[in-house]
């Protein structure tokens, strides 16, 4: 899995902030713009608006990521997330290559089911190869193809969707390849926003878990990353 941060809005914190002046003032929008030079100004309206849950001003600014080596079943989950822009490899268009890559879950790797699996696979990608060299459209032949196989798609998400996707997905009770992802995600974007996504995450990170799960354990994970004793990409 690989994935980067392609671009974002300029400044977002910066856009934010403008967009919230803007709903309480008078004023016009190139006056305002001059107040806003101050990262403690953007960051003390930035905190008014989280702890009001005033979230519309986050949808000025958006983050493009380039996603690379996930299974389709990743991004079946990752399209629910309706207010975002994506461009996916096409297995309409694009032929499969015998050594297309794909996600073998931990659990199946450490079972008696691995070599049944990689099979499986395998005899997929062959009957594939053969069919499209046949004549058979792709198109048809990928029906073949699994959950597994490996994708590379491109998102947009502003930031009010990403702090919902990583409420979300951040969780223990998501599923385990998409979780990792938002944590890689969720990494990226601090880098750029850190005032926006300090405290972004799953709910429990900000004190009640929206699974009502009380044996809950990721605090202990989140103490860790800050203190960065924790890889993210490992989870």
């Amino acid at each position: 899995m690989k994935v980067i941060l392609l671009s974002h809005t300029a400044e977002p914190e910066k856009q934010i902030a403008l967009a919230a002046n803007l709903c309480y003032s008078n004023t016009d929008i190139m006056e305002i713009s001059k107040k806003f030079y101050s990262k403690e100004q953007q960051e003390k309206l930035i905190n008014i608006l989280l702890n009001n849950n005033h979230l519309s001003p986050f949808e000025h600014a958006s983050f493009t990521f380039g996603i690379e080596g996930v299974s389709r079943a990743l991004s079946h989950q990752l399209v629910r997330h309706r207010i975002a822009s994506y461009s996916q490899q096409s297995q309409r268009y694009v032929t499969m290559k015998k050594d297309v890559p794909y996600v073998l879950p931990l659990s199946i790797a450490k079972s008696k089911y691995k070599d049944a699996f990689v099979k499986y696979i395998d005899e997929g990608k062959k009957l594939y190869d053969l069919m499209v060299k046949d004549g058979i459209p792709k198109e048809d032949a990928r029906y073949l193809l699994t959950n597994a196989t490996c994708t590379n798609i491109i998102v947009t998400m502003n930031a009010r969707a990403l702090l919902n996707f990583f409420e979300l997905r951040c969780c223990q009770h998501a599923q385990w390849e998409i979780r990792k992802m938002a944590f890689i995600m969720l990494a990226e974007v601090k880098k750029v926003a850190p005032i926006i996504f300090r405290d972004a995450g799953p709910s429990c990170k900000r004190g009640f878990c929206r699974e009502n799960d009380n044996k809950c354990s990721w605090f202990n994970i989140f103490s860790r990353l800050e203190k960065q004793d924790l890889n993210m990409q490992d989870l």
